[in-house]
């Protein structure tokens, strides 16, 4: 047989095994997770069509001068109260906006389409995104590049006590126990108007938001009255100009 054609062959049959192999290795990557956002329908989101359609794939919110927002507005998961989990997915947000990702969280009862409790903020400025903050609770909980401790809460207990306490920010606090590098080194690395990756990692008390791969906020939350174990999740369109966020490719594993 011609050599060529046997030097042929090897490389064909390297490449398919190759290509083999890294299709396996994709497989074993993504093992467990699943999409929870088909990419063409709302189905499995409850959130106000005024602000949440889908377009080229993404789930795109936006806000224009003809719907300028009093609250900020969810669109919500219909999937469940994920308690430990990964969630990975992608987003793409404009200059002037603000948007996050919220879990373990809880739906108002008197807010139309309201979530409070954990987030992972996300802004087009870059000023806030990666860092973790309670929407409608305790406000940050670390910043980017910070690795925090939050305390028990000490407080008195009754339910009028504890929001009064967390409005004046009187709850016990977090301790910065470590650094993930600074702010605006980590500010770096993540794309303006483009396309950026986002993962949690949310095991017990252990919060992980990463972008781009990298670590950029770590909160161990030891408050045991204003934590939560499992909750909702969701993502925003928030109060202020209008603007316009998009996300993709969301899909999550339950550990």
């Amino acid at each position: 047989m011609n050599s060529r054609f046997i030097k042929a062959g090897l490389v064909l049959a390297a490449l398919l095994t190759f290509g083999f192999q890294g299709a396996s290795i994709a497989q074993k990557k993504e093992k467990g997770f699943k999409s929870i956002f088909d990419g063409k329908t709302l189905d499995g989101w409850d959130g106000d069509p005024k602000y949440w359609r889908v377009e080229n794939g993404s789930l795109v919110g936006t806000i224009t001068p003809e719907t300028l927002l009093k609250t900020n507005s969810f669109i919500i998961w219909k999937g469940g109260e994920p308690a430990d989990f990964e969630f990975k997915g992608s987003f793409k947000i404009a200059k002037d906006g603000n948007s996050g990702i919220n879990y373990r969280s809880e739906r108002l009862t008197d807010v139309p389409f309201a979530l409070k409790g954990y987030q992972a903020d996300i802004d087009g400025k870059i000023n806030y995104t990666g860092q973790n903050y309670e929407e409608r609770k305790r406000t940050t909980l670390a910043y980017r590049g910070q690795k925090t401790t939050i305390k028990e809460y000490t407080g008195e207990k009754t339910p009028e006590a504890i929001r009064a306490n967390v409005k004046a920010n009187a709850w016990t606090g977090f301790e910065v126990t470590g650094s993930l590098g600074s702010s605006d080194s980590l500010k770096t690395l993540i794309k303006s108007e483009d396309w950026n990756t986002f993962r949690l990692v949310v095991k017990g008390n252990h919060l992980q938001h990463y972008i781009n791969d990298v670590l950029m906020s770590d909160v161990t939350d030891n408050d045991t009255v204003n934590g939560a174990k499992k909750g909702l999740l969701g993502v925003q369109v928030h109060v202020g100009p209008p603007m316009k966020v998009e996300y993709k490719d969301l899909r999550i594993k339950q550990l």
